[in-house]
């Protein structure tokens, strides 16, 4: 069976300063965004969209919904999070075999998940 999902494309995180989260979210993830807009900024991350937008209406974060973004070295890229301003939220820990998971906020509230997983491949589509 032919699977119609392609994947994961985009993961979005709603900022109330764009411009901030623009230099943050470039800090943080060491790439400049390829889009650039007042309306929207993409950063392409290892061939997967990363998006912020301008937060309107309701500003409620929740931490029941986490995208983790691939490391090698959790416990280094956790400390640098949070040197550049993101706050605790799980510290690394073990959820089976090699697999490390944490979580951390960023400076607008919104839940950034790192995760180590050496068995994780990506499938050809």
């Amino acid at each position: 069976m032919k699977n119609s999902i392609l994947g994961l494309r985009t993961v979005i995180y709603k900022v109330t300063d764009l411009d901030q989260a623009k230099a943050w979210y470039t800090k943080a993830f060491k790439v400049a965004p390829y889009f650039d807009e007042v309306f929207y900024v993409g950063f392409n991350v290892g061939g997967y969209e990363l998006g912020l937008l301008p937060e309107e209406g309701d500003t409620a974060k929740a931490s029941n919904v986490v995208t983790y973004w691939g490391v090698e070295k959790i416990e280094d890229e956790y400390q640098r999070f949070l040197s550049i301003g993101a706050s605790a939220h799980e510290t690394p820990n073990n959820v089976g075999g090699d697999i490390m998971v944490a979580t951390v906020k960023d400076p607008w509230g919104n839940c950034i998940g790192l995760i180590y997983n050496p068995e994780f491949k990506l499938s050809e589509a």
